[in-house]
């Protein structure tokens, strides 16, 4: 199965922070030890970030600060 593939089975969920009107918004999915981290406008040929459950934990705690 291709990566492209993997992304488009994921279950991807929406930001609570992401806005109602289409703007701002984010989605995350998450596998056994990656996060996968996109733009909800851009689903069919945005780009995927992938990181590590590790880092993105670092990342939402210096985010949440």
């Amino acid at each position: 199965m291709s990566i492209d593939e993997q992304v488009q089975n994921l279950t991807w969920l929406k930001s609570s922070h992401s806005g109602t009107n289409g703007g701002d918004c984010v989605e995350v999915a998450v596998r056994e030890d990656t996060v996968y981290v996109r733009d909800s406008k851009a689903v069919e040929a945005g780009p995927v970030l992938r990181v590590g459950r590790d880092p993105w934990a670092v990342f939402v705690a210096l985010a949440a600060e």
